[in-house]
């Protein structure tokens, strides 16, 4: 959705518009049919609006836990993945597309999964944050602007409220599960096992590790 996932700008987030691995299935982000969405609504709203949509404070710990998904949702191709069920693949690397290019391919091929990108983002999750950060058709799906996208669910799982010691690491990674298939719950699996073949893809205890890496 699996975000979007370097933030576009350390300042405000949001334009507004005109260690152990488990075995891999190729989890896709807010995991299922390409027609519906997983996505957990947004789950904390501790914070002014001014803070909420800054996370270039510690740009480390961003970067650290774009990792974390990365690996649990793409390993291999990373900005390049495309979801491995999907028949007909698009004509070009992901990252040399376009927005506009990404949505045409979508669209001329129902009936298929459609997650892509390092954050494995599936149509209505892209859709909703290309909206949302006012992206045009036009812009290129580059690693900058995927991670740039996936800033956005990391504010939805709640990382500022997380980094500023109001939502617990449990809470936090269990936010992160409810988006991303390929991270692990507190039960040690995805929140959407089974369905259309996920599974965690990494360890609970390496993410444990990784998230208390970024505590406030």
């Amino acid at each position: 959705m699996g975000s979007n996932a370097a933030a576009q700008s350390r300042g405000s987030l949001f334009q507004q518009p005109g260690a152990n691995l488990a075995p891999r299935l190729d989890a896709s982000l807010f995991s299922g049919q390409s027609t519906g969405s997983f996505f957990a609504p947004v789950l904390t709203r501790a914070l002014p609006t001014a803070q909420r949509f800054r996370l270039g404070v510690d740009g480390s710990a961003v970067q650290r836990l774009r990792a974390v998904i990365g690996r649990a949702e793409s390993p291999r191709a990373g900005y390049d993945a495309v979801q491995h069920g999907a028949r007909i693949k698009p004509g070009k690397r992901p990252t040399q597309m376009t927005i506009g290019e990404i949505f045409d391919w979508i669209a001329g091929t129902p009936g298929q999964p459609h997650a892509i990108g390092r954050y494995q983002f599936i149509p209505d999750t892209l859709r909703r944050v290309v909206s949302q950060t006012g992206t045009q058709r036009n812009a290129r799906f580059t690693p900058a602007l995927q991670d740039r996208l996936a800033d956005v669910l990391l504010v939805d799982a709640g990382f500022p409220a997380f980094m500023a010691g109001q939502l617990s690491q449990r809470q936090f990674m269990n936010n992160l599960a409810a988006i991303w298939a390929g991270l692990p719950a507190s039960d040690g699996r995805s929140k959407y096992h089974g369905i259309a073949g996920n599974r965690a893809t990494v360890t609970l205890a390496y993410f444990k590790s990784e998230i208390a890496k970024l505590g406030p």
